[in-house]
């Protein structure tokens, strides 16, 4: 069994936009962003967690930079994206 993601859930000014920062860097010094539709075929960390973000609701890009994810949505209904965060290691 991995070791569970702890995070905090910070707001941002921006309506849509919720932020997360993470017990632990998923990409390093690099940014990954990723759009809706957008086709994500490797495996690393940040690959994984936006494939699982967009699956569980409407989101409309995701932006990762070492521990802090940047989700923005396309609406307002955001899925159990704390779940999917928390569940990152989880196996």
């Amino acid at each position: 069994m991995g070791q569970p993601v702890t995070f905090l859930s910070t707001t941002s000014p921006k309506p849509g936009v919720l932020r997360f920062e993470l017990n632990r860097s998923l990409t390093g010094m690099g940014h990954e962003r990723y759009a809706a539709g957008d086709e994500i075929l490797d495996d690393r960390p940040p690959d994984v967690l936006a494939r699982r973000i967009f699956e569980s609701g409407d989101v409309e890009s995701i932006h990762i930079y070492g521990s802090m994810v940047t989700v923005t949505l396309a609406s307002t209904e955001a899925g159990d994206l704390e779940t999917v965060l928390r569940e990152l290691y989880t196996y």
